[in-house]
C-alpha cells in the first residue's frame, strides 16, 4: 500500500498550551511531527530555536520533521539534530553546498530532505535526488501558516514522481501548505508521501478526527 503520512505543523499549535497539544498529536494517528524554524531573514517571520526543539522532543512520541527556512542552514544542522530531529529539510534555494549539507546532514545520524519554493523547477534536483530521503515541495510561498494551496503544485508532484523513478531514488516525496479536508485525498492520489498539515488540524474542533480523515 501507498505510504500515507501525515505531519502536522507546530507553527499552527496554540504556543501557549504547547505540551497539551505535543500530547494530543501522541494520542493521535498522526506519522510525523512537522517544525518550521525561520529566521526572519530567508523567510519574513520568526519562529522555533533551540529551546522549543527540545521542549517538543522531550514530550513528543512522534518522528520529528525539521524544516529550516534559515540563510546558511549547515552552520545549525547538527543543534537542531542534537537537539532531537530525527529528519531535517533545507532549502535548495538556501544552500550554496547541497550536497556537502545534505552529507552533513546525515552524517550526524539524521535523515536528509531538500526543500523548493513554489518557483523552484525540479529539474534543479536532478544532481541531489539520489542523496535526498525526502523532497518537501512549498505548496504555498514560506513564511506564514494558513496561505492558500497553489495549484501547480499537482504539474510538480509528477515531475518529481517521474525524476524519482528515472534515477532510482528512494526519496519520499512531502508536500507542505495549504493541506486541508478538500484537497489531501488528491495530492496522496498524485504521487505524495507526506502532507504537513497546520490551521487544518489545529483549528478543527476535533485535531485528532481530522489528522484521522487525512490520513484516509
Amino acid at each position: 500500500m501507498k505510504t500515507r503520512l501525515i505531519a502536522p505543523s507546530l507553527l499552527s499549535a496554540d504556543f501557549g498550551n504547547l505540551q497539551r497539544d505535543i500530547e494530543m498529536l501522541n494520542r493521535s494517528v498522526a506519522d510525523w511531527l512537522h517544525i518550521d524554524v525561520m529566521d526572519g531573514r530567508f523567510v519574513p517571520n520568526i519562529s522555533f530555536g533551540f529551546p522549543v526543539m527540545k521542549t517538543v522532543k522531550e514530550h513528543s512520541q512522534k518522528f520529528i520533521d525539521v524544516h529550516l527556512m534559515i540563510v546558511e542552514p549547515e552552520k545549525y544542522v547538527e543543534e537542531f539534530i542534537s537537539s532531537g530531529a530525527d529528519l531535517v529539510s533545507v532549502h535548495y534555494e538556501a544552500c550554496t553546498h547541497l550536497h556537502r549539507t545534505v552529507h552533513l546532514i546525515k552524517s550526524k545520524g539524521a535523515k536528509a530532505g531538500v526543500v523548493l519554493n513554489p518557483s523552484t523547477p525540479v529539474g534543479f534536483l536532478e544532481d541531489i535526488i539520489t542523496d535526498a530521503d525526502l523532497i518537501l515541495l512549498m505548496s504555498v510561498n514560506p513564511g506564514f501558516g494558513g496561505q492558500k494551496f497553489i495549484e501547480n503544485t499537482y504539474k510538480k508532484i509528477g515531475q518529481l514522481r517521474d525524476l524519482i523513478a528515472k534515477t532510482h531514488s528512494q526519496a519520499l516525496i512531502e508536500v507542505d501548505g495549504g493541506v486541508n479536508m478538500e484537497n489531501a485525498g488528491k495530492l496522496f492520489d498524485a504521487g505524495a508521501d507526506v502532507l504537513v498539515a497546520g490551521n487544518a488540524v489545529f483549528s478543527s474542533e476535533s485535531p485528532e478526527e481530522t489528522i484521522r480523515h487525512l490520513k484516509a
